[in-house]
């Protein structure tokens, strides 16, 4: 579950683009957005988080917000189940029902999945292609498609869902091999929130009767 919480929430910006089979106009696009998401000091994002399990025809629904500090590779996630928080060199994930939290080094290997880099996902280890414009309302939607270049990788596409005027990301749809599908949407975006820098450790004393478990 932790794998693929951070999977889609790095799948709102950070893309490192590869140079062969790649859309002129996506990138345009993408790194549009990515500048704009580098520019904020703390990014928040309230968003809503549907899991579809077509193995089990089942389907779950969490709500979560996310706290980035791109520039400083800091992160905090705040979901129905569990927190992940980072400073940029630990990782603590809080399981709430158990009461215990695991403590891990920050990975920073180019499979490792890092939210604190959500708003330049593409630009590393994606094909992607722009599949046109989608109007809902009087709002007008860029979609564009993300294949991962190692097809060992579990899900086969990444479908952004971009905010033509805003320049932000909407939402983001995973398609694994299996037939599962994850579906993340933005609800509420708030640029440079201000937070304090507390919000990127984890405070053992604030939870009374957790567990640590450290990993390292």
């Amino acid at each position: 579950m932790k794998k693929i919480v951070l999977l889609l929430i790095a799948t709102l910006g950070y893309i490192h683009v590869v140079n062969a089979q790649t859309d002129a106009k996506a990138k345009a696009i993408l790194n549009e957005v990515s500048k704009k998401y580098r520019s904020y000091d703390v990014a928040k994002a309230d968003f809503t988080l549907i899991i579809d399990n077509q193995q089990a025809n089942a389907k779950d629904t969490q709500q979560g917000t996310i706290y980035v500090k791109a520039n400083a590779n800091k992160y905090k996630v705040s979901m129905t189940t569990q927190d992940m928080i980072s400073d940029g060199k630990t990782l603590w994930t809080y399981l709430k029902e158990e009461k215990e939290v695991q403590v891990t080094n920050v990975t920073n290997s180019d499979d490792a999945l890092n939210p604190a880099k959500i708003f330049t996902i593409y630009e590393k280890g994606f094909k992607y292609l722009y599949t046109g414009d989608k109007k809902v309302g009087t709002k007008v939607y860029q979609m564009i498609d993300l294949t991962p270049t190692d097809i060992n990788k579990s899900y086969f596409k990444i479908r952004l869902t971009i905010d033509k005027a805003a320049k932000q990301i909407a939402s983001a749809l995973i398609l694994e091999k299996n037939g599962n599908k994850y579906t993340y949407t933005v609800k509420s975006f708030l640029a440079n929130a201000k937070v304090p820098e507390s919000t990127f450790t984890f405070d053992a004393k604030k939870y009374p009767g957790v567990e640590v478990v450290d990993l390292r």
